[in-house]
């Protein structure tokens, strides 16, 4: 049964009130090319519980359920969430809690998020974290143009090409309406680190962005990147996917970013087919007021007690909209409030030892595929993913073992076929998640499949 929440005469007064006739009067200024002339070819409804069935086969379908190995992370990592984030999280105080638009008189979301911030400030080594953004490729975007609004006229940004292709594409779609001109820097082949040589003698940059570790598990020298874009008057935007790496690895902060933004998935959220993710965004305190997004700061009320409040938005629905800086008009608290939770049950320790364990899964998996035959494409140190050049026929064996719920790795030919090094070259990744059997599994059934 449709909810329809518009009776008949509501859709009538309100077509007198316009000045039209009809509903479908409403449509006509669309091309009739843009119109669908005859009804969706969708399948005939089901009952709830034949949905669930239909639901589940598409899901088995799929390799990313318990009963599969899956060795690849590329942007988004499995990890362990301990009990009691979901159990939390599932309070109805969380779950039902929006964005603050009466902030005073939302306390506890505003403490929540107060929280999540000052962890994630933390975390990356930074002054002053958001509110939380939508994802890390848009956060990765906001940050350049971020740069640019405090670049004073400067109209050039510069990409690693080993920054995430997807956050690639979400900065080229942004840019693309603008003035703005978006360089990418290429790849040492032997390193797997960025080439910074075409920076020498480049001017009216505004924001260098870097990953680290980077889309092929290399660990980048930030602070040669940090000189580096210091020296051309540009700012160092740091971004990245895994943020548990920062458990062993310098924080950006640390090394000297301006602008640290990146993914918060690995952080007590589930993959989830993909999504919802989080987008971490921090900066330096002179920058703060360029920042996009809200910012939750701490004061006292008239009593003397600790309260909370917004203390900046400058996004469009509080400010106007020539000021903005954003159009983000909402945060991802939900999943913010997990990563606090999550960072928070873990600890500093808990995650310096989480992080250990990441990175000796990783090494021990690689160590073994290497065994096998399989090459290092680059010599820069890794964290817990790592990119090999495959064995002879991988390739064909790759996909007998799809067949057997292993996923070994990912392609990157098709990521990047202007890289002719990256034909047969497949990037692993190892966490916590992924248990000595079930490494020493994957490399016995490639052994099989070599002999």
């Amino acid at each position: 049964m449709r909810y329809l929440p518009h009776t008949p005469e509501d859709v009538s007064a309100m077509l007198e009130r316009v000045g039209l006739p009809s509903v479908e009067a409403l449509f006509e200024a669309l091309p009739d090319a843009c119109r669908r002339e005859t009804p969706m070819d969708l399948p005939a409804p089901l009952t709830e519980w034949d949905l669930i069935i239909r639901m589940e086969s598409l899901a088995a379908s799929m390799a990313a359920g318990s009963g599969n190995r899956v060795f690849m992370g590329a942007g988004s990592y499995s990890h362990y969430i301990p009990a009691l984030i979901p159990q939390l999280l599932g309070r109805s105080e969380f779950t039902t809690a929006y964005t603050p638009y009466q902030p005073e008189v939302s306390q506890g979301t505003l403490q929540a998020i107060f929280e999540y911030q000052t962890l994630t400030a933390r975390l990356l080594g930074m002054e002053v974290a958001n509110a939380s953004m939508y994802d890390g490729a848009s956060a990765l975007a906001e940050g350049l143009l971020m740069a640019i609004r405090l670049g004073k006229g400067r109209k050039k940004v510069a990409l690693s090409q080993a920054i995430h292709p997807h956050y690639r594409e979400v900065v080229q779609t942004y840019f693309a309406p603008t003035e703005f001109e978006v360089l990418t820097l290429p790849v040492d082949p032997a390193t797997g680190r960025t080439d910074f040589s075409g920076l020498e003698g480049m001017d009216d940059l505004a924001a260098l962005a870097v990953q680290s570790p980077n889309f092929f598990g290399c660990i980048e020298d930030l602070q040669s990147a940090v000189s580096l874009s210091h020296g051309a008057k540009a700012l160092l935007v740091a971004a990245f996917t895994e943020p548990l790496a920062f458990g062993l690895l310098p924080s950006p902060g640390s090394q000297g970013a301006d602008i640290v933004c990146g993914e918060g998935q690995s952080l007590g959220i589930p993959q989830s087919f993909g999504g919802p993710g989080l987008g971490m965004f921090a900066c330096r305190m002179a920058h703060v007021r360029n920042m996009p997004g809200r910012v939750v700061g701490q004061t006292k009320d008239m009593n003397g007690e600790r309260g909370f409040v917004l203390t900046l938005s400058t996004r469009e629905q509080h400010i106007r909209r020539e000021k903005a800086t954003s159009n983000i008009c909402s945060n991802q608290g939900l999943c913010a409030t997990a990563s606090a939770m999550y960072m928070a049950t873990l600890g500093g320790t808990g995650i310096r030892k989480l992080a250990a364990l990441n990175r000796d899964k990783a090494a021990y998996l690689k160590k073994a595929l290497e065994g096998l035959g399989f090459t290092p494409l680059f010599t820069s140190p890794v964290f817990n993913e790592f990119t090999l050049k495959a064995a002879q026929g991988f390739g064909r064996i790759r996909e007998k073992l799809m067949e057997k719920g292993m996923v070994a790795g990912l392609g990157l030919e098709g990521l990047y076929p202007e890289m002719p090094e990256m034909k047969e070259a497949f990037l692993f990744c190892a966490t916590e998640t992924a248990s000595r059997e079930d490494m020493d599994a994957l490399v016995e059934a490639i052994r099989g499949e070599l002999l």
